[in-house]
């Protein structure tokens, strides 16, 4: 069965979401190309376009909220710092023969 809605056919299910809330994810998640500047900006769209939908459409407003708080976009590191870890690996323990 197709998803079509309002003419375009939804393909995937980030596609479905889109058109099925009438909102652009890529505002409320974000892009690996964009500078800090460009972030800064498109939150404060993001939060004033959160802000009109939770009165109007609260549904898409919670899915967009849920958009915000996982974006891959929001812990940001400068170039060349790495994370560090959280797994310790077990120690190699080795057999004594008896």
């Amino acid at each position: 069965m197709k998803c079509i809605v309002a003419g375009h056919e939804a393909v995937t299910a980030k596609d479905f979401a889109e058109l099925a809330f009438g909102i652009d994810l890529e505002l409320f998640t974000g892009s690996a190309a964009e500078t800090d500047e460009d972030r800064r900006a498109r939150l404060d769209v993001a939060r004033a376009v959160l802000a009109e939908l939770r009165e109007s459409a609260p549904e898409a407003a919670a899915y967009a909220a849920a958009l915000l708080r996982t974006s891959p976009m929001k812990d940001r590191r400068p170039a060349g710092q790495r994370p560090r870890r959280s797994v310790r690996r077990p120690a190699v323990r080795t057999a004594v023969a008896a």
